[in-house]
């Protein structure tokens, strides 16, 4: 793990993992226990923000109190989970994964899926092996994903030397790009998940359609 590779850091949910269904599912089965309006996917799409409570500002026309973030993160939670079982992994994910490390690249995971929880499914689906590092959220929902990377490219940093300047971060998210910049890296989002394209191509990083052109625009970035 050299100065001079390339890193990459994958997102989990939206990115790896193939589970929006699961997750616009799961929202509106939470949205049904406290009497909210479903929405449909690409209006989730056009509203998510991080963190969560700003995105059920954008649909209660105000920040939900702690008492109702606390009810509604604990429903879509209870949701999700009994909706994630049927999820896999985004297509042509692995081969992208194993391809990256045969060409001399590293990797490593960032979620903001609770750690203990990501880890056991990262290993059912047998792809633990090709990342350095692997870090889900440890504290409690509605934290900072800059924070969360800026401390995972940190203990990166001390077990290898890997340097931001050479990583480039993989999400489906604005707040990926957020988070990248905010190390000194560089971002590429695609747009399976859980931002619209509009969204994404407001941050002013790359924006693709596949993990596979994702990989392909990271080479570019750091060549």
């Amino acid at each position: 793990m050299g100065k001079h590779t390339t890193h990459l850091v994958w997102d989990w949910n939206g990115t790896i993992l193939d589970d929006i269904q699961a997750v616009i599912g799961a929202t509106n089965a939470a949205f049904a226990d406290i009497d909210l309006e479903p929405i449909t996917l690409d209006r989730y799409r056009e509203l998510y923000r991080v963190p969560i409570p700003r995105f059920y500002e954008r649909l209660m026309g105000r920040l939900p109190s702690d008492d109702e973030w606390a009810v509604m993160d604990a429903a879509f939670h209870r949701h999700y989970t009994e909706r994630r079982v049927g999820c896999g992994l985004t297509a042509g994910v692995e081969e992208l994964l194993t391809q990256w490390a045969l060409d001399g690249g590293s990797q490593s995971l960032l979620s903001m899926y609770a750690h203990e929880e990501l880890v056991p499914v990262v290993r059912t689906f047998g792809i633990e092996r090709h990342f350095v590092r692997i870090d889900g959220r440890t504290g409690p929902s509605g934290g900072s994903k800059a924070l969360h990377l800026e401390r995972h490219l940190t203990e990166l940093a001390a077990a290898g030397g890997i340097a931001p300047g050479r990583t480039v971060v993989i999400g489906d998210a604005v707040d990926d790009a957020v988070a990248a910049a905010h190390v000194g890296a560089r971002a590429v989002l695609y747009t399976g998940g859980s931002n619209s394209r509009a969204s994404l191509e407001a941050v002013g990083v790359p924006v693709v359609d596949s993990l596979a052109e994702a990989v392909a625009t990271a080479r570019e970035l750091t060549s």
